[in-house]
């Protein structure tokens, strides 16, 4: 069972990549899921997570888009489902009745699509397909969210009764103002609504004049809002069919939603299904984003990383439109372990944060941004030691911490795991604390566990080089500038550059000098012979490129002549074969000239027909003397050239349908010349030239002396412009 602390995933910056994948959610129970991803406890599991990723991210360039997902969270209409004898409110239906609709919509899409989307398609027809509550919901609610008329036979007669009521309001209301606008009762207004009724604006002096119910009256005292008396037994009972249909209303939402709750165990499953699916789109989106893919995943514990990019580096880069270096790197049973040297600053930290970052995205379920034909493969523990993990709380110092956190190592490490070490062995004496970050890599090793660690400590490189499944590797460094190329280099230990580093930053030399003489000898000529030895890699990197670079001009142009020379013999060949048959017709000519001659001389046609019949029978018996093979290849070349020869036949046909159409096209977007009575013209591929006598409308009348004739003007292109 896979099992990988919180620890490291803080450390790997885990969190900070699932706020990457949260933000490109749509809902909001979408953004809370994908904030509580973690590495899946099986790895089947995070394959099935990873390939519904890769189905989905394949959607965004294919024609076959999968439908929104979007929907509204349901979590308080389950929770009151679960609760006899309550209502839900009609919000709570229609957001009850899209999920439905969504995931009925999903279902038969990827059933369509099937072939191209088989686990996102598995995924969702696990689920029972339900188009009941829709149509239950439909037939209540209509689509402005209001209760429908005909949802009940009781309530179309009470809003037949209120509509009824609200007419006698009217006409009551009417009557009264038609009454007292003829005295000087109301105000300039007339009338006014209070509490959704309508009402006289009375001047406040006349109010005793009007008979009804004071409603109101404005802020500075005026006016008085009265309800006419004929108008108020009216909205009495007005008031009473409202509570009626109130409690109608009621009644019918009651019976809804006591027919919807035995489905709510089903509308909770939807609901988690379009949350996981709105999870999958934005992790989708996010590999989109990081230029993210599915790897081979092999079970043979062989992680190749090839191009590999750490996310967070990359996006960052990329909004500041920086370059980021991919780092590729391999770890299999031959090459288990990877001691990585070089100079601060130079990427070691961020080469090993992004294998241990790819690792938890991939076992997590996310897409990582590497090369297509890079291969993973899956851990059991995955273990970190990164940065200063000072602890105040617990009065821990660095390494007293790191101590504490080696132990842990030393009693979960196996040879199923994964362990990332950043400077390994510093916090103490250097010498001291050398010998026990190498008796603690013997362990890791003698136990078969996979890892990389980070070192400046000769100690450890030395080891590595003497243990055979453990390798060396270093950051390039360029001796020259003194700055980092950000390439990780495996098979050699890479030196500090500590002195170089120090010159570059301004310390003066003298004191540089100074600190060179307090060390011992052998370090000092141990450290600069592997500067040495990275700077000739440098070197020889630059040259083996260039080499290469010119090794594929070479076999590029050898190609380039291999064909030229090829293409001359074939020519040589047919020029020799047409000459050998020029011959023979030469020979064949003067023969049957002899022929004629003697026949001119004799006038005898019998010697004549003889002496042509035995040329002829020659040419024949030397024809049949050549091998049925020699035939056999005649008739392949032939077709042959007869092949090359329709080829280059479609080719001219391509070209000229090309230049015609570009022609013509040329010709749709050249300005049509305005003509005038005079000018010279011709018709559109005609030679012969006339001139215009009348224009009618979009005809000419063109004179070509002895003939005229009437044309569209359209059909001509202009020769010359009257002067």
């Amino acid at each position: 069972m896979i099992k990988i602390h919180s620890k490291t995933l803080q450390d790997l910056e885990f969190p900070t990549v699932l706020q990457q994948v949260a933000l490109r959610c749509n809902t909001e129970l979408g953004k809370e899921s994908a904030l509580e991803i973690r590495p899946f406890p099986e790895q089947g599991l995070a394959v099935g997570a990873l390939g519904k990723t890769s189905e989905y991210l394949s959607s965004f360039i294919n024609e076959n888009r999968i439908p929104n997902h979007g929907f509204e969270s349901i979590n308080g209409e389950l929770q009151l489902l679960k609760i006899e004898n309550t209502t839900l409110e009609l919000k709570g239906f229609q957001r009850i009745s899209g999920i439905c609709n969504t995931v009925v919509t999903h279902q038969k899409f990827l059933k369509k699509f099937k072939e191209y989307y088989p686990l996102l398609h598995e995924f969702a027809v696990a689920l029972e397909s339900n188009t009941e509550i829709p149509i239950l919901v439909n037939g209540v609610i209509d689509r402005f969210g209001e209760v429908k008329d005909n949802a009940s036979d009781t309530l179309l007669g009470i809003r037949r009764q209120m509509n009824h009521v609200r007419g006698k309001i009217s006409q009551s209301f009417s009557a009264a103002l038609s009454t007292y606008q003829a005295s000087d009762y109301l105000d300039e207004i007339r009338e006014s609504v209070v509490d959704n009724r309508r009402v006289l604006a009375v001047k406040s002096m006349y109010r005793r004049k009007i008979k009804g119910s004071v409603m109101g009256t404005s802020k500075t005292g005026s006016i008085v809002y009265i309800e006419p008396e004929a108008a108020l037994k009216y909205s009495r009972e007005l008031n009473n069919l409202e509570f009626e249909e109130k409690e109608e209303i009621q009644r019918i939402l009651n019976h809804l939603t006591n027919q919807i709750r035995p489905y709510r165990a089903l509308l909770s499953d939807y609901q988690a299904y379009l949350t996981q699916t709105d999870v999958t789109a934005a992790k989708a989106k996010h590999a989109q984003d990081i230029n993210a893919l599915l790897p081979k995943i092999n079970r043979d514990k062989r992680l190749y990383l090839r191009d590999a990019y750490h996310p967070l580096l990359f996006l960052s880069n990329t909004r500041k439109n920086n370059k980021t270096y991919p780092q590729t790197i391999e770890l299999h049973g031959e090459n288990r372990i990877i001691v990585i040297s070089g100079p601060n600053a130079g990427g070691k930290s961020i080469t090993l944060k992004t294998i241990g970052l790819l690792q938890i995205m991939l076992q997590s379920g996310l897409l990582i941004p590497v090369h297509e034909r890079s291969e993973v493969c899956f851990f059991d523990k995955v273990l970190t030691d990164i940065g200063d993990n000072q602890s105040i709380e617990n009065h821990l110092s660095t390494y007293s911490y790191r101590l504490k956190n080696m132990n842990q190592f030393l009693k979960r490490c196996n040879d199923h795991t994964l362990f990332l070490i950043d400077e390994f062995g510093t916090g103490s004496d250097p010498e001291l604390g050398g010998a026990l970050a190498e008796a603690f890599l013997e362990v890791f090793y003698e136990r078969g566990s996979y890892g990389v660690i980070t070192t400046h400590y000769a100690n450890l490189k030395a080891l590595a080089n003497e243990l055979p499944h453990v390798t060396n590797a270093n950051m390039l460094f360029d001796g020259k500038t003194l700055e980092p190329t950000f390439q990780l280099i495996l098979g050699e230990a890479g030196s500090s550059f500590t002195f170089e580093v120090a010159q570059k930053n301004g310390i003066p030399y003298s004191l540089i000098n100074k600190a060179k003489k307090k060390i011992e000898r052998g370090k000092v000529r141990f450290d600069a012979t592997i500067a040495k030895l990275q700077k000739e890699r440098s070197k020889m990197v630059q040259t083996g490129s260039r080499l290469q670079e010119e090794e594929s001009k070479v076999r590029e142009e050898a190609l380039r002549l291999e064909k030229l020379n090829a293409k001359v013999k074939s020519k040589l060949e047919n020029y020799q074969e047409l000459y050998d048959h020029d011959q023979r017709m030469i020979q064949l000519g003067n023969k049957v000239n002899i022929a004629a001659d003697k026949y001119f001389q004799t006038n005898k046609k019998r010697p004549l027909i003889s002496e042509l019949l035995h040329i002829v029978e020659t040419e024949n018996s030397k024809r049949k003397k050549k091998s049925a093979q020699e035939a056999k290849k005649d008739r392949a070349k032939k077709t042959q050239v007869a092949q090359e020869v329709q080829k280059e036949v479609k080719v001219i046909r391509e070209k000229k349908q090309v230049e015609k159409k570009k022609a013509i096209i040329k010709e749709k977007n050249k300005p049509r010349p305005i003509f005038k009575v005079g000018d010279r013209v011709r018709l559109k591929d005609g030679k012969a030239v006339g001139s215009i006598d009348k224009l009618e409308k979009n005809k000419a009348i063109v004179n070509y002396g002895l003939f005229t004739t009437n044309v569209g003007i359209e059909q001509l292109d202009l020769v010359e412009k009257k002067n």
